[in-house]
């Protein structure tokens, strides 16, 4: 049997297991409990779709039953390209069918007027779509994935086919159906019936696109008001992470493990407990404020509450992504360019201006676009610091849960949103077009990069270590709140919260996790640990594609996979909700639709610093593999993966840290079982238990350090050379070896 049958096989084997052997529809208790086993094949609610169609009367499964048993006789075709058009038809046709009929048939019934005059009523309608289901639709994907491999599509390479097929499906399903369904809404009234007034009147609002003021003011309209913070938070987390960057890879810095260490720490903490620091340091009551005033007579002010305070407080806590991104890449650099550079004479100055800098062009671009997007898509620093002066991610909160209770309005407002990071992402791939960036080909030279010219030696440090000090303050802060009675009223010391809130006891010889925080702790711990890696995979197999394939589409397919970072995360959970609380797919209340919003949420990361990374690995490393009849998925394992450490490292940190932190799109999306650490923290700070948040907090920051540096254990560190020196401080004899 050869490869292609192989793989066929598996995929036909999976498409008729999800008729015979599994139930085809939702189980309220979930398919991993297994308590269906008692009632399978037999009751309605857990029957095989095999009979839900020849017992229960669902009769329109039986038309993806018959594109199944076509294929399965398609499979014994000997012509391969007949065959492979054949199946790609098939699978295209099935996923089709199962993706309209779920759309079509409700619990009820139909769900469009159109299908019932078509069709006429039905008798019975159907749950949403469940193990049987899902299993049959990734099975029409690969079907179809194999058929066109089998036609020569991508040389007939079913792995990259197969990747494509199966990233295009996943980000249909959970980006455009889900944004799709919230953005029919600004079209809508509430009963559901078709309604442009709101659209019409909301795009026209003069509190969104007002100029009567310099851009960027207070006073500005949301919109102008949001991009100009947006611009702002990215030049100013792309040059901190720079920084950041180069000190801890061409300098002699004595606290590089300790810069790294704060680097992150931002990253890891909720927004709102920074914001809240930020408060009590420079808020009208603030420690720093309250000094001033006692010192030279300067009056508190409330300069801190608006488009300042954001900004502090988003560069404080974007710019550590920045840093993570660029560290791979300011470590990619090749010596052998710079030391062609230096033994033409060009000074360190020169070299570093023309040479280095400009090959460092993609980590830039992605840190700045990146900086961008999270500053549009920011929730919880401007719902702390924004005052009355909001952006568009709390507007469109606002408009939904507000007074104004306007669907509408927040549909207009993501548009807009999703208007501005269009045109930064088409921003950055003009800078970048018809550019190439490799620097890492397999060739030797010393290992020693060139050290910094002195004036941007001492340039960084300058930025690098007043930042550091302010940071330590902020956390010194947020330590503090946790071990006082009321944070900014009695200062005196007690262990009562971190009591209340971790808590445990033996009973009977048993442990009992009495404390309030148990509960959500271990349910975020466990949410996160299964959508980071996901979200890696997923993240960097795209990266791969996207700079190592050429497909029609493959721009769109790019930006497409930007749009879930780009939407504010409470666009996010609202569109959601809206698209799987009922037919064809529900999810809420359970862990699934968390783990989803955090895998397609955090994945453009992975993508971006993917991308960013791959663009320095000369494409003759895998070509080289590829003559050796390795195939795809063997090269990306044992050629790219070892090279893409960092960019391993910092998707696997991104994702498993936001999954904790992230509150925007949480907030909609948690229940009673999966209440997420995040939204619980919210719930305490609005009953005042400001020392039990701050606790919580802290000890969210002193385990997330804990797993961070064992994911950076356990993923290792890129070695392109037998060691990583600097000019001018280690002998620079050994030639580059590719571990």
């Amino acid at each position: 049997m050869d490869h292609r049958n192989r793989r066929l096989d598996i995929a036909l084997g999976l498409a008729v297991a999800s008729f015979l052997v599994v139930p085809w529809y939702r189980i309220e208790g979930g398919f991993l409990g297994f308590s269906w086993l008692s009632g399978f094949p037999d009751e309605t609610s857990v029957a095989p779709g095999i009979l839900q169609f020849l017992v229960h009367g669902r009769a329109w499964l039986a038309i993806a039953a018959l594109i199944v048993a076509a294929a399965v006789g398609v499979r014994f075709l000997v012509n391969p390209e007949r065959r492979g058009g054949l199946l790609a038809l098939l699978g295209g046709l099935g996923l089709t069918y199962l993706a309209l009929q779920g759309l079509a048939i409700g619990f009820s019934g139909w769900t469009w007027t159109m299908s019932e005059s078509l069709f006429g009523a039905l008798a019975d309608g159907q749950p949403s779509m469940g193990a049987g289901a899902i299993l049959a639709s990734i099975s029409f994907v690969l079907i179809f994935a194999f058929g066109l491999a089998e036609r020569g599509v991508m040389k007939g390479d079913a792995f990259v086919v197969a990747s494509i097929a199966m990233l295009v499906f996943l980000v249909a399903v959970f980006v455009f159906y889900p944004v799709g369904s919230m953005l029919v809404g600004a079209f809508q009234d509430f009963d559901g019936s078709f309604n442009p007034d709101g659209f019409t009147r909301n795009i026209q609002d003069s509190s969104i696109w007002s100029l009567g003021c310099v851009v960027g003011g207070e006073r500005c309209g949301v919109a102008w008001r949001t991009l100009w913070l947006a611009i702002m938070t990215a030049c100013g987390s792309t040059v901190l992470g720079l920084a950041f960057a180069l000190v801890a890879t061409r300098t002699r810095f004595p606290f590089k493990k300790g810069l790294r260490l704060l680097s992150i720490l931002p990253i890891i903490t909720p927004p709102f407990v920074v914001g809240l620091a930020l408060t009590l340091l420079f808020g009208r009551a603030g420690v720093v404020t309250q000094a001033l005033a006692d010192l030279f007579g300067v009056e508190p002010g409330r300069w801190l509450y608006g488009l300042t305070g954001i900004w502090i407080a988003q560069v404080l806590s974007f710019t550590p992504i920045s840093f993570l991104v660029l560290i791979g890449v300011v470590e990619g650099v090749s010596p052998s360019m710079e030391e062609a550079s230096q033994t033409l004479r060009a000074d360190r100055w020169r070299t570093f201006w023309r040479v280095s800098l400009p090959l460092m062009k993609p980590g830039i671009a992605n840190a700045f676009l990146i900086g961008f997007i999270e500053s549009m898509a920011d929730f919880g620093n401007p719902l702390v610091l924004g005052g009355s002066h909001g952006v568009l991610s709390t507007e469109i909160f606002f408009a939904v849960v507000g007074s104004q209770n306007d669907p509408s309005r927040a549909a207009v407002l993501a548009i807009i949103l999703l208007c501005f990071t269009l045109s930064a992402f088409l921003a950055q791939r003009y800078w970048l077009a018809g550019k190439n960036f490799a620097t890492v080909t397999g060739k030797g030279d010393s290992g020693a990069h060139s050290a910094l010219p002195k004036s941007v030696s001492i340039g960084v440090h300058a930025l690098v270590i007043p930042w550091m000090g302010f940071t330590l303050v902020v956390y010194g802060m947020i330590l503090f709140g946790g071990f006082v009675k009321t944070w900014g009223l009695d200062h005196s010391l007690t262990l009562e919260h971190y009591t209340r809130a971790f808590s445990v006891e033996v009973v009977n010889g048993t442990i009992a996790w009495t404390g309030v925080a148990w509960n959500s702790f271990w349910t975020t711990m466990e949410i996160a640990l299964l959508s980071a890696p996901l979200t890696a995979a997923v993240g960097l197999l795209t990266a791969y594609i996207i700079v190592r394939q050429k497909f029609a589409g493959r721009n769109l397919f790019e930006f497409a996979l930007m749009m879930s970072f780009a939407i504010p995360g409470t666009v996010i959970g609202i569109s959601y909700i809206m698209a799987f609380n009922l037919p064809p797919l529900e999810m809420t209340g359970t862990a699934l639709i968390l783990i989803a919003c955090f895998v397609f949420r955090n994945m453009p990361v992975g993508v971006r610093g993917g991308v960013a990374a791959m663009s320095q690995l000369d494409k003759s490393l895998d070509e080289a593999s590829l003559t050796l009849r390795a195939t795809s998925f063997r090269t990306i394992r044992k050629v790219i993966l070892p090279l893409l450490r960092p960019a391993i490292t910092a998707a696997l940190v991104y994702s498993f840290v936001r999954a904790i932190t992230s509150i925007s799109a949480v907030i909609f999306l948690v229940s009673a079982e999966y209440n997420m650490a995040t939204s619980y923290i919210v719930g305490l700070v609005e009953n005042g238990e400001y020392g039990v948040a701050i606790a919580y907090s802290s000890m969210l920051i002193a385990v997330m350090v804990i797993i961070i540096a064992g994911f950076q254990f356990l993923v290792g560190e890129r070695r392109l050379r037998r060691e990583n020196r600097v000019a001018g401080f280690a002998p620079s004899s050994r030639q580059e070896i590719i571990a």
